[in-house]
């Protein structure tokens, strides 16, 4: 589209969309609801995603564990947008829960004629956790690793593929990146107005 900012790879691949499709399942103060609050939800949202394999019997401890892989993601991406919340104690917990996930849910290489791939050999539930693992995997062995992250308007946190030329979008979208200015406009005048009631 000619709105669409001109850059070398940009084009979301395949595993770029199968990851923001995973993490943007959290409800938020937009209006989004939660679509892994239970097992019957989980196995909703499966169905209509192919590259989990259709629908799939899930309880909702398999959600409690979507959630939980899910919430360790979105800190990894709040962290490639420079979030300072999700930096420190956060992003370590998250890393080390991911670490304990991928030796759950192991990867194979997968060879033939036309290339080389990693997928889960598991079936169900654990073969869904090892294809979000595999996508990760995948593309995070590309320089554009840092270019999926999560809004740092606090209420959304939605994961988004940054398209800007120097890799410096922090938000999914000019409304997020308003908000977040009007807060802070807000906050100086606030910070002022005290300030000089004070004088």
């Amino acid at each position: 589209m000619a709105s669409a900012p001109r850059t070398s790879l940009r084009t979301v691949t395949p595993t770029v969309e199968t990851v923001l499709a995973f993490v943007n399942t959290r409800a938020d103060g937009s209006g989004r609801r939660e679509l892994f609050g239970d097992g019957d939800s989980f196995a909703a949202w499966l169905a209509e995603r192919d590259e989990f394999g259709g629908e799939t019997v899930v309880t909702d401890a398999d959600a409690a564990v979507a959630r939980e892989l899910r919430d360790a993601l979105v800190t990894v991406l709040l962290a490639h947008s420079g979030d300072e919340e999700s930096l420190g104690e956060p992003l370590l917990r998250a890393e080390r829960h991911l670490r304990r996930v991928g030796a759950l849910y192991p990867l194979a290489t997968v060879v033939t004629a036309g290339g080389v791939e990693l997928a889960s050999p598991q079936a169900g539930v654990p073969g869904v956790f090892g294809t979000v693992l595999a996508a990760v995997t995948t593309f995070a062995q590309s320089s554009d690793w840092g270019r999926i992250k999560a809004c740092r308007n606090p209420p959304c946190h939605f994961g988004f593929f940054d398209r800007t030329r120097n890799g410096g979008g922090l938000y999914c979208s000019t409304g997020c990146g308003s908000q977040v200015s009007m807060r802070k406009h807000r906050q100086r005048q606030r910070d002022g107005g005290g300030a000089s009631s004070d004088a």
